[in-house]
């Protein structure tokens, strides 16, 4: 999280805007809260430049949550298409199984999960009734830099992505999504809310075994606010908003200015990790995350020792995912360029203190 947003929050904690109450003590219904609302939807419009023919949803249930959801609103009970390139979109596939029939039409485990598989070579569905990518691997580290052209491909089946971990970080081609969904909790404010952006052709298809909270034209119809809404994630998340539109590189603003950072920042740490016989990072180099960069030690004997000592330098939660080992740095959007400075810091002295 940004530490301005955080101090703001501390600031309105006990009383927001001079209304005597916090946002936690808020009616959803109310007219306060009901602003916030308003405003954090207007400012994830502009910030992600979301066309007009779109609905913002916020949820809950987090990304996986959507694993089910999405099925439930856009398979039809048919087929849908399924891209496998790590450990999210494989977990994606699974769920859909229970409401449709989830084909693979792709798959990098050959790889080992370290290159993206060529779109011209996926056997898409004629009849897919969506397509599902995940464009950010955070366990694996695989990004996709570029969202496939699926009318190109000869699909007319809509573009699902889960853009969970690198929502923000960069633009977003809305002429190639049909939906794109996304947990909070990495880019955009607390764990607890899910963003939903729907496009409106794909509303009012939802299975008879979907509940009405999650139904998305139940909950577009009603603004959000079917179900009670995670309304303190909801406001941390117009701050973020709000803190991302101000920031600036240069002539670029918002998110623009973000992707400039966070190539800056990924650029760092992979330039170092590829200049040392210390350290390798096995992810083809044209889909490497700039988000989450996994990593190992040539010697894998001296993980612990590397933690250890990172903790003591203040470099927290460096353990890599337990299905895949060795190292994993989350450089996500709040992550200061200095933070990554000190990390490469720390990695070339302990390189130098075992040579």
């Amino acid at each position: 999280m940004p530490e301005a947003v955080l101090q703001r929050a501390a600031a309105e904690m006990l009383d927001w805007h001079g209304s005597g109450m916090g946002v936690m003590e808020m009616s959803h219904r109310g007219k306060e809260f009901g602003a916030i609302c308003t405003q954090a939807e207007a400012d994830i419009r502009e910030l992600l430049a979301v066309p007009s023919q779109f609905h913002i949803l916020f949820m809950q249930g987090g990304g996986l949550g959507e694993n089910a959801i999405v099925p439930m609103n856009l398979s039809r009970g048919t087929r849908a298409d399924f891209v496998l390139t790590g450990s999210w979109s494989i977990k994606s596939h699974k769920e859909a199984q229970r409401y449709c029939e989830a084909k693979v039409v792709a798959s990098n485990a050959a790889d080992g999960h370290t290159r993206l598989p060529d779109p011209a070579g996926w056997q898409l569905s004629a009849d897919a009734s969506y397509v599902h990518v995940c464009t950010n691997e955070t366990i694996n580290g695989i990004e996709f830099q570029q969202l496939p052209d699926l009318a190109a491909l000869g699909s007319k089946a809509p573009l699902v992505i889960d853009f969970s971990s690198h929502v923000a970080s960069r633009p977003v081609d809305w002429s190639r999504v049909g939906l794109a969904f996304g947990g909070a909790q990495k880019n955009l404010g607390p764990a607890g809310l899910t963003i939903v952006i729907v496009r409106d052709d794909l509303l009012g298809h939802a299975l008879q075994i979907c509940p009405s909270a999650f139904n998305y034209k139940t909950v577009a119809d009603n603004q959000s606010m079917y179900n009670t809404p995670p309304t303190w994630g909801i406001y941390i998340a117009g701050l973020t908003f709000q803190w991302l539109r101000e920031q600036q590189e240069g002539e670029l603003r918002g998110v623009a200015a973000m992707e400039a950072r966070n190539i800056a920042k990924a650029r760092l740490l992979y330039d170092f990790i590829d200049g040392s016989d210390f350290y390798a990072n096995k992810v083809d180099p044209g889909c490497r995350s700039r988000m989450n960069v996994p990593f190992f030690l040539a010697d894998e004997s001296r993980n612990e020792a590397f933690l250890a000592g990172a903790r003591e330098a203040g470099l927290l939660q460096l353990k890599g995912h337990k299905s895949v080992g060795g190292m994993r740095a989350s450089i996500y959007n709040a992550m200061p360029l200095g933070g990554v400075q000190a990390l490469v810091a720390y990695m070339r002295e302990f390189e130098r203190s075992r040579a």
